[in-house]
């Protein structure tokens, strides 16, 4: 399942020449990865209400290909990539129509409350073992 979220530029996320500042991209995504969660049923904050469990961004790897400008409507897509014992892997980009601005591969980690790596929770992990575009490694 690719999930797709559109985000709309405005002149806040810009600089003074109207290009979209560096790190607004990982608001985008981060705004992209809360919403496939929720599209897959998990509610994040029920899941640290009733477990602690959160999750951390552990790795990023960025692609800045292109400017996206003030008033650009893109989509951010996001791609379940592998998922382990206790890390979530997600595909991300940021497109304008069929060019892609910005590309990542993001790594997250599960944590409990006391922020120590914890297994992903058993709903949660069954959650995403049973999606067919993962690639278990």
């Amino acid at each position: 399942m690719t999930h797709q979220l559109s985000v709309r530029v405005y002149y806040e996320d810009t600089d003074l020449a109207g290009i979209v500042y560096y790190a607004n991209y990982l608001k985008f995504i981060e705004r992209g990865r809360s919403e496939w969660l929720r599209a897959l049923g998990i509610d994040q904050v029920a899941l640290k209400q009733d477990s602690g469990h959160v999750f951390a961004v552990r790795r990023l790897e960025a692609d800045y290909l292109r400017p996206a400008r003030f008033d650009d409507l893109l989509m951010v897509e996001t791609a379940l990539s592998q998922v382990t014992a206790a890390r979530i892997v997600v595909d991300q980009t940021v497109r304008r129509g069929d060019a892609v601005l910005f590309a990542a591969r993001v790594t997250l980690a599960c944590l409990d409350g006391a922020g120590r790596a914890v297994r992903l929770p058993a709903a949660l992990a069954a959650i995403l073992s049973h999606r067919p575009d993962i690639a278990e490694k």
